[in-house]
């Protein structure tokens, strides 16, 4: 999906035009992957534009860092800001904000001495569906893939670093190329790990179930948005290892994420998941955290964050 672009980015501390917002080829981020980010989505409500648990993303933007030794040189609170100020004065009602913190021009080498330059930018656009529009009703057809998730203590999976992507990259590519919308990754013991961009649930017998952060997934927002939503509504939520087969043998299975929102799955490999078609408690779920950003669902958690 092509990004409408805007006219500013929030740039080391201040708003740039769009095309100005640039860095140079020997960048470490750019040769290492070396950078840390988020995805944030505006909603419009009832009360006006709002932020998704912007603190909460900041927060594990930091974390991010923090494992991977990257200083940022702005507060949380100047990050909570800028994301602000990056939609007000693009005049986005509805958004998707991507902040970035990453290595820049400096050292070559693999480990930077202290002082390498960290910069920041923040950018904000307008980003519908992310697996498409009829997705979230009609659900998707995903595929297991051939390539797995990093095993535990090689790459940190709980970090939402740039370099950790080009597994994704290689996951959704192979999905495409095959005909899917999306790939399913396993962990290294065989157990389902994530999507490529998305966290995963299933629902069997009434029950949740969703890979443990021990199967290399992203602590992804969403995912913990959803767990607290569904227990809310009686629903029991699980967190364990999945075997690959259970994948076939699943009532409903859904996918999360900030760009994902609470897309349905409804065939794994070519195998139908039930009947086919979005199930009842995906759509529960879904009227659920839909009905935050329309008033039917009331936010007694504090996600929605104002713009002022």
């Amino acid at each position: 999906m092509a990004i409408k672009t805007t006219e500013w980015i929030w740039f080391n501390g201040k708003l740039v035009p769009w095309n100005d917002a640039k860095v140079h080829v020997m960048t470490h981020a750019l040769h290492y992957g070396s950078s840390v980010f988020e995805g944030i989505r505006v909603y419009q409500t009832p009360d006006g534009p709002r932020v998704f648990r912007l603190a909460a993303h900041t927060r594990r933007m930091f974390d991010s860092a923090r494992i991977h030794r990257i200083e940022i040189p702005w507060t949380p609170e100047v990050i909570n800001a800028a994301c602000r100020e990056v939609v007000t004065r693009n005049k986005l009602g509805s958004a998707y904000i991507r902040p970035i913190a990453f290595r820049g021009y400096g050292e070559v080498g693999l480990a930077p001495p202290p002082g390498h330059p960290v910069d920041v930018a923040i950018a904000a656009w307008e980003w519908g569906a992310y697996l498409g529009t009829d997705a979230l009703e009609q659900g998707v057809d995903v595929c297991i893939s051939s390539w797995q998730r990093a095993a535990p203590n090689t790459i940190p999976t709980l970090a939402k670093a740039g370099g950790n992507y080009l597994s994704s990259t290689l996951i959704s590519l192979e999905a495409r190329e095959r005909g899917f919308a999306e790939g399913i990754a396993l962990s290294t013991n065989g157990t389902v790990s994530e999507g490529a961009g998305e966290n995963l649930f299933l629902i069997r017998d009434g029950s949740i179930i969703t890979p443990s952060t021990t199967d290399s997934v992203l602590q992804g927002i969403t995912r913990d948005a959803v767990m607290t939503l569904a227990r809310e509504l009686g629903i029991p939520v699980r967190e364990q290892g999945i075997p690959r087969e259970m994948l076939y043998v699943a009532d409903e299975i859904f996918l999360t994420g900030t760009a994902a929102e609470i897309t349905p799955v409804r065939s794994v490999d070519r195998i139908a998941v039930g009947s086919g078609t979005r199930g009842p408690v995906t759509t529960a779920l879904q009227n659920a955290f839909f009905g935050l950003f329309n008033g039917r669902t009331t936010d007694k958690w504090g996600w929605l964050e104002s713009l002022v």
